[in-house]
């Protein structure tokens, strides 16, 4: 059975290293490319759905994992659609997300119109959504500061602090950059990845606020999978 693993995630990489060589695992290109792995790497995009079920089509693929981000919408709804159009299987790593404690002060927002409203009364915040933040940097109110992490370094901007760096993150480390950026407000993706828990914690521990950027709704797909084991369980059950 020919695999292609669409990835980018932590546990994409871990199920990359199980597959045999004639797998495909695929990425976007952002972040590092790995050249450690049994199966092949590709990096690129492929068109859209109809660029990606010509793919599956000519390189015969019979079962489309789908292991990306639980916020790459757009590039699931390309893959449950490719794959029907190709009739080819697809499953899906869902991974669950966080579940807000009795001490947490979560507060959901649906986008970027509702989350800049929410800001309004906090000086500090510190940004864990990725590169969004990015494009809004102009529009940073004048009582405001802000701090972004993100994959990779950028420029640096007027009124905004940038720091490049991956998970896993040490609670430790957590700790001393919330107190020495005096972070007043939390924003983060309900990602529910435990390399990238610590902030919560720590938010928790400081009493902060937290702006969660609720998750996209996914499409349905042949089998879903809330773990690495369970879908790797899956997999040796298909190619005995």
């Amino acid at each position: 059975m020919k695999i292609l693993l669409l990835g980018g995630t932590t546990e994409a990489l871990a199920i990359a290293r199980t597959l045999p060589a004639a797998a495909i695992y695929s990425l976007a290109g952002i972040g590092r490319i790995p050249q450690d792995l049994p199966c092949q790497v590709r990096v690129g995009g492929y068109g859209g759905a109809e660029g990606l079920a010509a793919f599956l089509r000519a390189e015969g693929i019979d079962l489309l994992l789908d292991a990306t981000h639980p916020y790459a919408a757009r590039i699931s709804k390309n893959a449950a659609l490719a794959a029907a159009q190709a009739g080819v299987p697809c499953w899906a790593l869902r991974r669950p997300g966080w579940q807000a404690g009795p001490d947490d002060d979560w507060r959901e927002v649906a986008d970027w119109a509702e989350l800049q409203t929410a800001l309004a009364p906090f000086a500090r915040p510190f940004f864990t959504l990725g590169r969004e933040p990015l494009e809004h940097l102009a529009e940073i109110p004048p009582h405001q500061f802000w701090t972004l992490r993100l994959l990779d370094a950028q420029p640096a901007a007027e009124r905004a602090r940038i720091i490049a760096d991956r998970g896993p993150f040490a609670l430790e480390a957590e700790r001393a950059l919330f107190a020495d950026g005096e972070f007043d407000v939390l924003i983060s993706k309900n990602s529910g990845s435990a390399a990238t828990q610590p902030k919560l914690q720590v938010a928790r521990e400081r009493g902060l606020p937290v702006l969660i950027l609720r998750r996209p709704t996914l499409p349905s797909v042949d089998r879903e999978f809330a773990s690495v084991a369970d879908l790797l369980a899956a997999l040796t059950k298909e190619t005995p």
